[in-house]
């Protein structure tokens, strides 16, 4: 547990400290050493071995990598059919004198979208890649766009009904899903509103009016909102193309994943067995990431989007641009996943896991929260950090006398709120190379992850209160 710690502090330096010479403030360089770092305290000094580390984080984060790229790409086309100018138009003419109601109303969407998805990812880059020209255009940094949009994905995420966090947590405790996921409403949704004032004191000001960044520019600024949806609907299809088909996997009753489905029909034989193509890409290591849900969907809408002229013509340009701008954001999460492959490999995960088993009942409550978040940061993984460590955790709480379901909202809460903490929010990295892609200029990750932390301790607190009731 005490290298764990040792080499979180040397990341934080790293990034925090501007002043050390060649690395300081360098996030690519922090995350590459700390994963060096653990590998060197854990006494593993063979460069074969760091490498075979190095190929299972790769292996762990490609899903991310292919997201950022294909998600890049797809920015790029909404961008060629005037979605975003769509977008930025409508709410320029809807809130263009109320700022802080404007970034709500976005958190809010955002809330939906990850309700109804069930994943911060996915309701990130399908609506949130549309909000980021607006918000720029309100002069806010970057980073704290990237914030604003994570946040309210990440909440919409856990809220039911498609609540990933909440129903792993019910399984866990034993708990009716039904009881836990009805709490969870009015549990969420108070973290719903404190955030909402969180942004509106630290995140918008109220002259972060549309417009106040003359960088941005705002096309159809003459005409009302129902008039640019009416003369612009077209350049929403491909958008929402994706909605339909992230809504059509995500839901059990439609049970229709339309990636999956054109791959497994692709077949030929290998050996003289026969396979497809979804099978073989998923059990290729780092090609694998090409299956995650979220990205195969995102290729989906990319090839519907080639029945739109614009796109057709200019697809190569398109294709390269949307790439080329996420090089930076990839670059990120190719040392993200040295130090990720380092803390699976020398067992870091292990030790934190080990160190909450030791504990006796009396602070059990207080030492399984900490490793929930502390395990949702090292991996950023809300499920990662709940099987390791609600898996015990829970089944203790329960049988020392805890109410099953108090014990399942959380855990599922402690283990969301140390999924947005430092250093390795997966949903930051993603959001944070898109708005880099989409205006060519960085967007500092960490600096986003750190505007995060209230958001992570109002979640956590609220975890901890029901652990305590």
């Amino acid at each position: 547990m005490e290298k764990v710690l040792i080499t979180i502090v040397i990341l934080l330096c790293i990034v925090l400290i501007k002043k050390i010479p060649f690395i300081g403030g360098n996030i690519t360089a922090g995350l590459a050493i700390a994963g060096l770092v653990t590998m060197l305290l854990n006494g593993v000094f063979n460069p074969g071995t760091w490498i075979v580390a190095f190929i299972d984080g790769l292996d762990r984060m490609a899903w991310i990598m292919f997201l950022a790229a294909f998600g890049s790409v797809f920015a790029q086309i909404n961008t060629e059919l005037g979605a975003v100018d769509t977008v930025i138009g409508a709410l320029n003419a809807k809130f263009h004198r109320r700022p802080r109601v404007l970034a709500v109303c976005i958190m809010f969407v955002l809330l939906l979208a990850g309700s109804l998805m069930g994943d911060a990812v996915a309701a990130s880059t399908v609506i949130g890649i549309l909000t980021f020209g607006i918000l720029a255009s309100m002069n806010i940094p970057l980073h704290k766009i990237c914030c604003l949009v994570v946040m309210g994905a990440s909440i919409g995420s856990i809220m039911p009904p498609m609540s990933q966090a909440l129903a792993l947590a019910a399984t866990l405790a034993g708990a009716d899903p039904d009881a836990v996921l009805n709490i969870g409403y009015f549990s969420v949704g108070f973290v719903f509103l404190a955030m909402a004032i969180y942004t509106c004191l630290f995140l918008v000001k109220k002259d972060n009016v549309p417009g106040a960044n003359p960088e941005v520019e705002i096309k159809l600024a003459n005409e009302t909102a129902g008039q640019i949806l009416r003369e612009n609907w077209k350049s929403l299809i491909p958008v929402m193309f994706l909605i339909l088909v992230v809504a059509c996997r995500s839901f059990d009753f439609i049970g229709i994943d339309l990636g999956p489905l054109i791959l497994q029909n692709i077949k030929f034989s290998i050996n003289e067995e026969t396979t497809n193509l979804y099978a073989l890409m998923g059990s290729t290591t780092i090609l694998k990431g090409c299956t995650n849900g979220v990205v195969i969907s995102i290729v989906c809408a990319i090839v519907f989007s080639l029945v739109f002229k614009p796109v057709r013509e200019n697809f190569g340009r398109i294709v390269s641009t949307g790439v080329k701008n996420s090089m930076p954001c990839v670059g990120i999460q190719i040392a993200c996943s040295f130090m990720l492959g380092a803390f699976y490999y020398c067992g870091s995960i292990e030790a934190v896991a080990q160190f909450c088993q030791n504990l006796n009942n009396s602070i059990l409550k207080v030492g399984a929260g900490a490793c929930l978040m502390v395990l949702g940061a090292l991996t950023g993984s809300q499920s990662t950090a709940q099987n390791v460590v609600n898996t015990f955790a829970l089944p203790i709480l329960t049988a020392t006398g805890t109410n099953p379901v108090f014990a399942a909202v959380g855990g599922g809460h402690l283990a969301a709120g140390g999924m947005g903490l430092p250093p390795a929010d997966l949903t930051t990295f993603v959001v944070a190379g898109l708005i880099s892609a989409q205006f060519k200029k960085d967007c500092d990750p960490l600096k986003s992850m750190f505007w995060m932390v209230p958001y992570s301790l109002v979640m956590c607190a609220v975890g901890f209160f029901f652990w305590f009731v």
